[in-house]
């Protein structure tokens, strides 16, 4: 499940509508030869995680995802037994007088009665490698990234009950995180790094037009610029790509062809989602940003 060459992986991940500059690509790259987890940081909304779902339809496998959350445990992200139907078993067998308590254990704690979660269904998964994204890994405690040590160093995970199970062929890793804490350094060493930072006004034009094809081109060059300024203010929270791509959806559908200071007030809760940094840019500052936008990209195309 590897590419021949950077350019031709680079080829596929555009023709699924996912544009990653060269670096990204070639991290990917090497991930997928070198059967290492990708780990991706960056800020939100800049793409990482679709990096993951992209990879799981170029190379037409399955994508498991574990969306991680503080108090994330082994019961919610590995497995856990199937309680009441272990209840249940035992009931029968006491009905019909045939318990035997070490019998009983064996097959209590056998695979009929685990339940998968997305860390084990991903190394029992039969067929292709799936891609396993391991999202937002820095909400999760910091008890469960070590955990994940075992599974990132031999793909492999120990259950007490039935011992070590260790995936056949590899899962495809990809794992994100937005940098609210330092990951460890023992999970670092583990994985191949790529930074996502923010797209400049081309790339951003770029995905904007492969997003939303139906756009003007001059609505989706004046949306590039106005985020790219707007990205210079001191914000509670930057824009992202995906809040970008919502709101030239949001004007399509308003049919506009070209931004107004009108309209980026009306819109402006699209691309700011904290309340604090909409009023603070409503208004006059908004005006100035897109006048320097429209500047912007008049000179651009003068």
């Amino acid at each position: 499940m590897t590419f021949p060459t950077i350019d031709a992986l680079q080829g596929a991940l555009s023709g699924r509508r996912y544009i990653a500059d060269r670096g990204l690509a070639t991290s990917i790259f090497l991930a997928l030869a070198l059967r290492r987890p990708l780990l991706l940081e960056g800020e939100a909304g800049v793409g990482k995680t679709e990096v993951a779902k992209v990879l799981a339809a170029v190379l037409e496998t399955d994508l498991i995802r574990l969306q991680c959350y503080e108090g994330l445990d082994v019961a919610h992200a590995v497995y856990e037994w199937n309680y009441p139907r272990q209840l249940l078993e035992i009931r029968l067998l006491q009905a019909e007088g045939a318990l035997d308590r070490r019998a009983a254990e064996r097959e209590l704690f056998s695979r009929e009665f685990l339940i998968r979660r997305p860390l084990l269904a991903a190394l029992e998964h039969g067929g292709p490698p799936p891609v396993l994204l391991i999202d937002e890994l820095d909400r999760a405690d910091e008890e469960f990234e070590g955990y994940l040590l075992e599974l990132l160093s031999d793909f492999q995970i120990t259950i007490p009950e039935l011992g070590t199970i260790q995936a056949a062929e590899p899962p495809i890793v990809v794992l994100t995180s937005n940098r609210t804490r330092e990951l460890h350094d023992a999970l670092k060493r583990r994985c191949l790094f790529h930074w996502i930072d923010y797209p400049d006004p081309a790339k951003e034009l770029e995905i904007l037009r492969a997003k939303a094809p139906e756009a003007p081109q001059r609505l989706a060059e004046q949306v590039a610029a106005f985020v790219a300024e707007l990205r210079r203010a001191e914000l509670y929270k930057k824009t992202g790509v995906s809040e970008s791509l919502d709101w030239i959806a949001a004007l399509v559908a308003l049919d506009r062809q070209e931004l107004d200071a009108e309209t980026v007030d009306e819109t402006l809760g699209l691309i700011l989602k904290n309340q604090e940094d909409v009023e603070a840019i409503r208004g006059e500052r908004a005006r100035g940003i897109l006048h320097r936008a429209l500047a912007g990209g008049a000179h651009s195309a003068g």
